[in-house]
């Protein structure tokens, strides 16, 4: 009776363990899924990170002298010097 139970019970292991291996937490699909994230991240913290280093890289020229500063005052606030005229062209 026991050699009937023992290839019984290594049958139902083996399915046990095949119904993890393709639809458990480990599965292939699960995998592949989170692989896909994984490669979405990555793309976006190279993005971000090229953002950053702009960032710091402005950031740095503001540290090291005016003409940044200027220039960004030109840009973004319309700062014009005495003596200046100001001439705005609309891009059709």
């Amino acid at each position: 009776m026991v050699n009937r139970i023992v290839p019984f019970v290594l049958v139902i292991l083996l399915v046990v363990i095949q119904a993890q291996m393709w639809f458990g937490r480990g599965s292939l699909p699960n995998v592949t899924a989170l692989e896909r994230k994984v490669e979405a991240q990555h793309a976006a913290n190279a993005k971000a990170r090229l953002v950053n280093d702009q960032l710091a890289s402005e950031v740095e020229d503001l540290r090291a002298g005016l003409g940044m500063v200027e220039e960004k005052a030109r840009m973004e606030l319309g700062m014009v010097r005495p003596n200046e005229i100001f001439v705005q062209v609309n891009p059709r």
